[in-house]
C-alpha cells in the first residue's frame, strides 16, 4: 500500500510516534511564522520560556494586521515584536511588506518542509507541496523553543480534480465547490489532499487560493504535488534551487475521497453568513452592489491582480461601488506600478490601500449599513465586516472585478468579454523591509514594552473538584469572531487580556463577561463546531481571565480546542447530544474530582442542585491529559524544567 503525501512529509519529520489515524505524533517544525493580531502574544509566551535562539530553520514575524494606526497601541506591539524577534533570532518584516501568507508563499516557502504559524490560514503555503498548519500562539511559541509540534494524525481526504477550468472560473470557485460538498466542519481532524490531471492546470497561487480556504473546511492543512508549475514559481522568485519534485504514490490509499470536474464549474459565490454557504452566480442573480474589495491572503497575487486590472482597463467602477484592492506585497504593487496595471486599477476609479489584511480582518473599510459586499476573502461570518447588518458575499477576482462595473453580482461568462492570458513574471529579491537578527542575543537586545502590553493569564494546577455557573448557552458554529471579537475598534488590544475580556462573546451576549465576573468560576455550554474560525487563542485566554473551567459542547473546532487546552480549559463533549436540551444560565454544575476523571475517556458532570449526572467524553490524549492537570502548556513545560 503506497502513502500519501502528507504522511509522506509527516514521516520524513516524524521524532516520536507512529503515523496512524488518531494517534498523537511529534515533528519536526522547520519554519513558523507570526503576525502581529497573535504575535504579541506569541512572544509574551517564548520570552516566558526563556530560551535563547530559537530551534526552527527559519521563524518569521510579519506585521500585517495591526497596521491602521490610530494611537500608540499597534505600533508599540509591533516594536515589542522587532525586539524580541531581534533578541531570538526571527526575521522581521516591516509594515508596508505585505500579507503573511503571501510573503512567506514568495520568499519562503519550501516544499516537503513544515510550517506551523499563528494564523489560521497558514495552510496556504500546502500549495508548495508544505506541510502547513495553523495553531494557537502558544503551540508556536514553543514550537520556536524546541523546534517540535505534537498533534493527532489525522486522516486524509483525497479531492481529485479533473478536467480543466472555463472562462471567468477560477481557483476560488473550486474551493467554494469544496465546501459546499463538505461544510465549515467537514475536515476536522483531516488534511485535504489534492490530486488529478486538473492539478497540472493550475499555479501555484492558484493552489494556494485553494489551501488557504481550507482552513474554512476545519481541516489541519491542504497539500498539493510539488510538481513543474512548482518550480516554475519558485524560478519567477529566484529560488528554483529550492524546487523538490512531491507526489503521493500512485496506489496510496485515502480515508474519503472527492471527485471534482472542473470543467463543470461555473463562478461561484459563498453567501452570507458562512463560507460553506454556496450557490452559483448565475442562480443568485444581480443583486445590488454596494461595496467591491479584492484582496486578502486568499486572493491579492500578482496573477490574481493582473487579471483585475485587464478586467478593469480603460473602464469605470460603477457610480453607486466603492471598490477597493490591497495587493498581497509590496514586490505585487511595485510590479504592477512598473508594468502600469496599477494606473489602470485607479484610472477606473477604484482605491489602492495598503498591502495589508486590511478590511478582511474588519480593520478598516467597512460597508455602509446594510450594504451588499462582494469580497474576495475567506470568511464572511456576520459582523465581521465591521458592519453588522451588512451582508457579504465571497466570490472569486474576477467575479468581484466585473461585479464592480456593472453594480450588480454579475455572471462574467454573459458579458461576452474574455480575459486576456496572464504571463508570468519575474520577481527581483527586495530584503529593504526585513529586519534580519545577525548579532543580536538574549544578552544584548533589551525587550521594549509600551504600557498596553500586558502578562497573559495563566491557569492553576487542577485539584479536587472544579465547579462553576454556566454564564452562557451558545448556539452552532460559533466562531472564534463571536467568542473575541476583531475590529478596529478592538485588533489594537490584542497585547491586554484584561481589556478584551470586556467584549468577549459581546456579540452573542453582552451580559456574559458581567456575569462571569459576578460568578468567578464559569462554565460555557456550545453546539455543534464550536470555536470555528482563526486560530487567535485570545479566544480562550479572555474566557480563561474571565474563570471559564471548561466548555461542554457538541463538538469543536481543532484549533480552538487546542488553545483550550493549552490554557487549562476543559473542552468536553456531549456523549447524548440530546442532554444539550437540559442546561440553562445560572445553573451549578461540578466536576467531582477532576484530577482523576480527566484521566478517563468520559467525565461526569453532576447539576449540583439537582443531583442529575450527565456523561461527557473527554478522548484527552496523554499529553493534553499532562497540560491539563498542570493548569496549561507553560505550566506543563515549566514544571517538567524543573524537574530535570
Amino acid at each position: 500500500m503506497g502513502s500519501t503525501l502528507a504522511y509522506k512529509i509527516l514521516g520524513n519529520h516524524l521524532i516520536e510516534g507512529e503515523l496512524v489515524a488518531g494517534t498523537e505524533i511529534t515533528i519536526k517544525m522547520d519554519q513558523t511564522l507570526t503576525q502581529d493580531s497573535t504575535g504579541t502574544m506569541v512572544y509574551l509566551q517564548l520570552e516566558a520560556m526563556n530560551v535563547d535562539k530559537v530551534k526552527t530553520e527559519l521563524s518569521v514575524a510579519y506585521i500585517d494586521h495591526n497596521t491602521l494606526q490610530t494611537g500608540f497601541e499597534n505600533a508599540d506591539d509591533h516594536e515589542f515584536i522587532k525586539s524580541v524577534a531581534k533578541r531570538h533570532g526571527v526575521l522581521f518584516s516591516k509594515p508596508g511588506n505585505g500579507i503573511c501568507h503571501q510573503l512567506h508563499l514568495e520568499n519562503y516557502g519550501v516544499p516537503g518542509k513544515t510550517l506551523l504559524g499563528s494564523d489560521s490560514h497558514t495552510p496556504t503555503g500546502g500549495g508548495l507541496g508544505m506541510i502547513a498548519i495553523g495553531a494557537g500562539g502558544l503551540d508556536v511559541a514553543v514550537a520556536m523553543a524546541k523546534g517540535t509540534y505534537s498533534l493527532t494524525v489525522p486522516k486524509v481526504i483525497n479531492v481529485k480534480l479533473v478536467g480543466e477550468l472555463g472562462e471567468w472560473v477560477s481557483a476560488k470557485d473550486i474551493i467554494l465547490k469544496v465546501l459546499k460538498e463538505l461544510t465549515v466542519k467537514g475536515g476536522v481532524g483531516k488534511i485535504v489532499e489534492y490530486s488529478g490531471d486538473g492539478v497540472k492546470t493550475l499555479s501555484v497561487t492558484d493552489r494556494a487560493t485553494i489551501t488557504n480556504m481550507g482552513a474554512e473546511l476545519g481541516a489541519t492543512t491542504s497539500v498539493f504535488p510539488s510538481d513543474d508549475n512548482t518550480r516554475k514559481y519558485l524560478a519567477s522568485q529566484g529560488r528554483e534551487d529550492q524546487y523538490v519534485e512531491l507526489y503521493a504514490d500512485d496506489d496510496a490509499v485515502y480515508d474519503e475521497v472527492l471527485e471534482i470536474n472542473l470543467s463543470e464549474l461555473e463562478p461561484l459565490a459563498a453567501m452570507p453568513h458562512s463560507p460553506d454557504n454556496v450557490e452559483a452566480v448565475s442562480k443568485i442573480g444581480e443583486i445590488k452592489v454596494d461595496q467591491v474589495a479584492i484582496g486578502s491572503c486568499t486572493n491579492s497575487s500578482y496573477t490574481d491582480l493582473m487579471k483585475v486590472a485587464k478586467i478593469l482597463e480603460g473602464k469605470k467602477v460603477s457610480d453607486d461601488v466603492s471598490l477597493v484592492i490591497s495587493p498581497g506585497s509590496s514586490k505585487i504593487l511595485s510590479k504592477m506600478a512598473e508594468n502600469g496595471a496599477l494606473a489602470s486599477l485607479i484610472n477606473a476609479g477604484a482605491r489602492i490601500i495598503e498591502n495589508a489584511c486590511g478590511p478582511c480582518i474588519g480593520m478598516g473599510q467597512s460597508p455602509k449599513s446594510g450594504a451588499v459586499s462582494l469580497r474576495t476573502f475567506n470568511r464572511n461570518f456576520k459582523g465581521r465586516s465591521g458592519t453588522l447588518d451588512a451582508d457579504v458575499y465571497l466570490v472569486s477576482p474576477e467575479t468581484a472585478a466585473i461585479s464592480a462595473l456593472t453594480g450588480v453580482l454579475t455572471d462574467g461568462r454573459k458579458t461576452g468579454f474574455e480575459i486576456p492570458e496572464i504571463m508570468s513574471a519575474e520577481f527581483k529579491k527586495n530584503d529593504n523591509f526585513i529586519v534580519y537578527p545577525e548579532g543580536t542575543n538574549t544578552e544584548n537586545t533589551p525587550v521594549v514594552m509600551g504600557p498596553n502590553i500586558k502578562p497573559f493569564p495563566q491557569n492553576v494546577a487542577l485539584k479536587g473538584d472544579l465547579a462553576g455557573e454556566i454564564c452562557l448557552v451558545a448556539g452552532n458554529n460559533i466562531t472564534t469572531d463571536d467568542i473575541m471579537p476583531s475590529d478596529s475598534r478592538l485588533l489594537p488590544y490584542r497585547s491586554n487580556v484584561p481589556h478584551l475580556a470586556n467584549y468577549c462573546f459581546e456579540k452573542i451576549d453582552k451580559g456574559f463577561s458581567e456575569r462571569c465576573k459576578k460568578a468567578k468560576s464559569c462554565i460555557i455550554i456550545g453546539g455543534e463546531n464550536y470555536g470555528q474560525g482563526s486560530s487567535r487563542e485570545h479566544a480562550a485566554l479572555a474566557p480563561l481571565y474571565l474563570g471559564v473551567k471548561f466548555v461542554l459542547a457538541k463538538s469543536f473546532a481543532r484549533i480552538h480546542r487546542s488553545n483550550l487546552i493549552n490554557s487549562g480549559i476543559l473542552p468536553l463533549v456531549f456523549k447524548d447530544p440530546k442532554d444539550y436540551e437540559s442546561f440553562k444560565l445560572g445553573m451549578k454544575l461540578e466536576i467531582k474530582d477532576a484530577v482523576k476523571q480527566v484521566d478517563n475517556d468520559e467525565i461526569v458532570i453532576k447539576d449540583i442542585e439537582s443531583g442529575k449526572e450527565y456523561v461527557t467524553i473527554s478522548n484527552f490524549s496523554e499529553l493534553e491529559k499532562k497540560m491539563i492537570k498542570n493548569g496549561g502548556k507553560i505550566n506543563m513545560i515549566k514544571n517538567s524544567e524543573e524537574k530535570k
